[in-house]
């Protein structure tokens, strides 16, 4: 078997944060190698590498055997290396036409002449769909790009990834948007890419979707290729490389709370397309930690009770009455209250100070006749400061001049100038040092023991096991597992979110 890319010793950083720390990593042609990772395991620096987006690397890159530079995207597919990320509105271009994003590439190098009319674009770009088989009309390859449904958004991306024979394809989670059908046709393309001697780095943290694709299993941990497995894959193997030995213990033998009032309950919900319904409680005086890999539905089900995007079927009760919020502002008027994944895009507003991010949700409280009052304001901004130990020169610091875990100090501490009903935190420790993390534990246990039903959503068993009473397990959209952590073990969740099919 021919090595294409052999990546040997290569390091990145940014800054002071060290995201690869040398990888060793061939990939070979006419073999699908399956990349596994956690959230901030360094895969999608790895991919940017690849394909020329990250170019201040150190270490070498060859292919063929040859030491190459990848300096930029042209370079990179110059190369021969094909890069579909998994960001997918960051290679679709609002204001082209279906058939110019198709031929964007060929557009840009001027093998199809920039201004050419919209009769001569369509039987091109009906070439380039027509390797996946996509019976695109001519009204639509000619309508904009802007308004595409992101399932066609990927299948643009693919198509015209596919329609120039790579040597090497990497694919970053490419069935995130595809239906079932869709999927099975991208596999039954990858195989006859396979087969006619093309390398493929598939990215994906579907484990069902590796177990039926991959020829090798690669597991990427804290920057470093840690596992390397052929199938039949050991995914409780492979989970534990990618999640790491067991650092931090469960506190629930000393200390675990259990909720006896159910506050929040769901019934009959679905989160994904192909997910079964599943019903779950959450009670008051608990933490409950819900587990599973990117991709699993936990945003999804966060969103769901927040009023963010409907489940795709269900219902809630809230202390046993009907519960269906449209929108967030509902939830909060029930008092239910989220801190979503990204707290940059979903609750951080770039010029504003620490107390007016903080008494944000409640401006009611800090306003008189509809005028705020900024004595008010800046009061509730010095007590979160205080109450959550912020490191802050005064109140008034501009909420993006803190680090990561302060900001998230501030994004919870907000939430807390009333009591909670349910409490949702999605990903609450991602981007926080160790001594952060802690203190965010503590509080978080503190919220659930004044009364509220905390809902904990992580990718990172270890957080998980830190914070939360009991563990809820999802794949795939659904529920495998649900149990105290003091009736369970980390090496039972393993098992339970390695369980294919």
């Amino acid at each position: 078997m021919t090595t294409v890319i052999h990546m040997n010793d290569v390091t990145m950083s940014f800054g002071s944060n060290q995201v690869l720390r040398g990888v060793e990593l061939d990939l070979h042609s006419g073999e699908v190698t399956g990349l596994l990772g956690a959230n901030g395991a360094g895969k999608t620096t790895l991919i940017k590498i690849l394909s020329g987006a990250n170019s201040n690397y150190s270490g070498t890159v060859a292919i063929d055997g040859a030491a190459v530079t990848i300096d930029s995207p042209s370079t990179s597919r110059a190369l021969g290396i094909e890069a579909v990320h998994q960001r997918i509105s960051d290679g679709i271009v609002p204001g082209l036409s279906v058939a110019e994003n198709l031929l964007f590439e060929g557009i840009v190098v001027s093998e199809v002449p920039r201004f050419a009319s919209s009769r001569s674009l369509v039987p091109r770009a009906r070439e380039v769909a027509a390797v996946l088989d996509l019976d695109w009309s001519d009204a639509f390859l000619r309508s904009d790009a802007h308004g595409l449904p992101i399932a066609d958004r990927q299948l643009l991306l693919l198509a015209r990834a596919l329609v120039r024979k790579p040597r090497l394809l990497v694919l970053d989670e490419p069935t995130s948007a595809l239906s079932e059908v869709e999927a099975v046709r991208l596999f039954g393309v990858i195989e006859r890419l396979r087969d006619s001697g093309v390398a493929i780095l598939y990215v994906s943290h579907r484990l069902g979707e590796i177990d039926d694709i991959a020829d090798r299993l690669v597991v990427l941990r804290d920057g470093v290729v840690c596992g390397e497995h052929t199938p039949p894959f050991d995914w409780h193997q492979a989970l534990q490389e990618m999640l790491g030995a067991a650092g931090a213990e469960s506190h629930a033998s000393t200390d675990e709370m259990r909720g006896s009032d159910e506050v929040l309950k769901l019934t009959g919900v679905k989160l994904l397309p192909k997910a079964q319904t599943f019903d779950v409680a959450f009670r008051a005086g608990e933490v409950a930690g819900v587990f599973g890999l990117l991709g699993s539905g936990l945003s999804e089900l966060a969103n769901g009770i927040f009023g963010s995007e409907p489940f795709r079927a269900g219902r809630m009760t809230l202390q046993g009455e009907p519960f269906a919020p449209r929108s967030p502002a509902e939830s909060i008027g029930r008092h239910v209250f989220m801190v979503p994944e990204d707290r940059m895009a979903g609750t951080i507003i770039a010029d504003w100070s620490i107390s007016a991010t903080a008494t944000f949700p409640f401006l009611k409280a800090v306003s008189r006749f509809g005028l705020l009052n900024p004595r008010a304001e800046s009061a509730v901004g010095k007590a979160v400061v205080e109450d959550f130990g912020v490191v802050a020169l005064s109140e008034d610091d501009p909420v993006v001049s803190l680090s990561g875990g302060n900001q998230q100090k501030v994004v919870i501490g907000r939430w807390l100038r009333e009591q909670p009903l349910v409490m949702i935190l999605d990903e609450p420790f991602q981007g926080i040092d160790v001594g952060a993390r802690r203190d965010l534990c503590k509080r978080t246990r503190e919220i659930a023991a004044a009364g509220a039903a905390v809902i904990t959503m992580s990718s990172d068993l270890e957080e998980i096991m830190q914070v939360a009473d009991r563990v809820l397990v999802f794949v795939d959209g659904d529920l495998r597992f649900d149990s105290y952590l003091s009736e369970t073990s980390r090496d039972e969740i393993l098992q339970r979110l390695s369980e294919v099919g």
